[in-house]
């Protein structure tokens, strides 16, 4: 598609320079999730949008805690979400350079979140910054929430309390900018089962609570193999994944305790409820109380799927944007990550899809985690279209 001349003139101001500083200090405000530390990404993100001259609005979600929510004002349609989260997982080993240093070289941000997402983040606010003046029908919010690498506690406060109307939700994950039109959702069951203590001289005696958990993780291993059997055509299958056991106090003691943490990735229409109903019930066919156990389940963290219609107005005009900005010759994609753009399609009724600089396979949660600035340059401009497209 030929650019407007209007469209021109809001990408001949996409400030590479100022692009690359935002994202450097974002880089450089420290913290790590868990166990949280957003605080000084947020400061560094809200100052940004004051000096751009955008509206800039704080909502606590715990303490020092805030989602941050950065608004270029327009009409009274509805408007654009732009979605993204402060938090980064934890550095972990292995760096050769600064995970908090922000350093440029050879065309690269490097830092914890260079693409899982605070360049993202960055290319967001360049493009909002950019888009000032051109008078468009609907507001555009870039809304940057905590805690979105762990429970989800930002993106559920921000649904319960947005008065926003949107046309539709673009989330600025790391897709190595590809249009991602549906994702699957993540939910973590904890499955705890009790037992009674004894000498290991005599076992008779106690309920072995390992036993009783390798019961579980067995069932659940049948489980995913199960959901292999129908793939969704963007997503492939539901999986089963057991991530954590923990159990008992010593050798020569039958263990009266054990714990196991299993991720359940969800497909979209999946009901987190439902799949743990199906887990009990599942539990329950082993018949553990016959050895004397009792088993206690329950669901800490459920981040729903989403899928949105390749033919929707919002994927043809971001898909479009995408490829004007510059963007790879790459297909309409599903993702296999989970995001917090599910909460936005499930609870606020709004089309989602996802598009982001850098790569969630081969840069996030990795050593030496950065950002091509090439492709931060060009997420900004797509941004920029699509706003203008959708609001125009």
């Amino acid at each position: 598609m030929t650019l407007t001349p209007a469209e021109q003139s809001v990408l001949d101001r996409i400030d590479e320079d100022l692009l690359v500083r935002v994202t450097s200090e974002l880089l450089q405000a420290t913290g790590q999730n868990p166990p949280g530390e957003e605080a000084a990404t947020v400061a560094v993100l809200a100052a940004a949008g004051r000096e751009l001259g955008l509206d800039v609005a704080l909502s606590a979600v715990e303490p020092d805690r805030d989602n941050v929510s950065i608004t270029l004002a327009g009409g009274n349609d509805p408007g654009l979400l732009i979605l993204g989260h402060t938090d980064v997982v934890p550095i972990g080993d292995g760096w050769t350079t600064d995970p908090f240093g922000g350093v440029v070289q050879d065309g690269r941000i490097y830092g914890r979140g260079a693409s899982d997402m605070k360049g993202g983040l960055a290319a967001a606010l360049v493009a909002l910054a950019a888009l000032r003046g051109t008078g468009l029908s609907g507001a555009v919010e870039l809304a940057a929430v905590v805690d979105e690498e762990e429970t989800g506690k930002g993106i559920r406060a921000y649904v319960a309390d947005s008065p926003g109307r949107f046309a539709g939700c673009l989330t600025a994950e790391p897709t190595d900018l590809q249009t991602i039109i549906a994702a699957r959702g993540d939910s973590y069951l904890r499955v705890a089962v009790h037992g009674r203590a004894c000498h290991a001289g005599n076992p008779a005696d106690g309920a072995n609570a390992i036993y009783g958990a390798a019961a579980v993780v067995a069932e659940i291993e049948r489980l995913h193999a199960e959901l292999a059997a129908t793939p969704h055509p963007l997503l492939g299958p539901a999986t089963w994944s057991v991530g954590q056991i923990n159990g008992g106090t010593g050798g020569s003691i039958v263990p009266a305790e054990c714990v196991v943490v299993a991720d359940r990735r969800l497909l979209p229409g999946e009901s987190p409820a439902d799949v743990l109903d199906d887990l009990r019930s599942r539990v329950a066919g082993l018949k553990l109380e016959d050895r004397g156990l009792t088993v206690d389940l329950d669901m800490p963290m459920e981040m729903p799927a989403f899928s949105t219609p390749a033919d929707a107005e919002l994927v043809r005009v971001v898909e479009a944007a995408r490829v004007d900005a510059g963007g790879p010759d790459v297909p309409l994609s599903g993702w296999t990550a989970a995001c917090d753009g599910g909460y936005v399609a499930r609870d606020l009724d709004v089309p989602v899809v996802v598009l982001g600089p850098g790569s969630v396979t081969t840069q996030a949660h990795r050593a030496d985690e950065s950002v091509s600035i090439a492709e931060l340059t060009t997420a900004a401009r797509a941004y920029a279209l699509t706003a203008l497209r959708l609001l125009g």
